[in-house]
């Protein structure tokens, strides 16, 4: 899959949500899709289609017309491919720059749901899940050897609980964010409290 084609049909609303509902929840239709959603079944299956065609969805073909069912392609994982990501035009960077920030959103709904309804689960899941934060002081290698254990860690716990009734499915988010100002000085520098 092109980065730049992926990133161009993600940047659309729908499109980002119907990825991510279909990471976290799994398979769907789309008419299942389109309710957890609340939008409509015939813009949910164009939009699951444009997916298709960059190679973010797949049709798992146990389902026919309106009753196809879809399941997001696999992430490759780390270490998947060693190759540099290719230069980003000023379209797709600005693409890339809309998917963040309603990633961000994304995350941000998520994490007021698990906050409102938190009570209603046992104490261990509500001792285990929600927010935390952890400062390390590292180097840029050390950084991407982190991310990599990170990314290791979360791959290997994937399907650790499939077929355990106890066990639920967790979304785990990493976000790396510089704290110190940058050495360099110049434009793009971070503040400082």
């Amino acid at each position: 899959m092109a980065q730049s084609s992926a990133l161009r049909t993600l940047a659309h609303p729908l499109r980002s949500r119907l990825l991510a509902e279909l990471r976290v929840h799994g398979r769907a239709t789309g008419t299942e899709l389109a309710a957890a959603l609340g939008t409509h079944t015939g813009a949910t299956s164009y939009h699951l289609r444009r997916l298709a065609e960059v190679g973010l969805v797949e049709d798992t073909g146990t389902g026919t017309g309106r009753r196809r069912v879809w399941q997001a392609v696999e992430d490759p994982g780390p270490g998947a491919t060693d190759a540099e990501p290719e230069p980003l035009d000023e379209d797709d960077a600005q693409a890339a720059d809309w998917l963040a920030l309603d990633y961000l959103a994304h995350f941000g709904d998520r994490a007021r749901h698990w906050l409102v309804a938190q009570q209603d689960w046992d104490p261990i899941w509500q001792r285990t899940c929600g927010l935390e934060d952890h400062t390390v002081q590292v180097t840029t290698e050390q950084l991407t050897a982190m991310r990599a254990e990170l990314l290791e860690v979360l791959d290997r716990y994937r399907r650790v609980g499939q077929g355990n009734p106890a066990a639920k499915r967790v979304v785990v988010y990493t976000c790396a964010l510089p704290v110190d100002p940058r050495s360099t000085g110049g434009p793009g520098e971070l503040p400082t409290r």
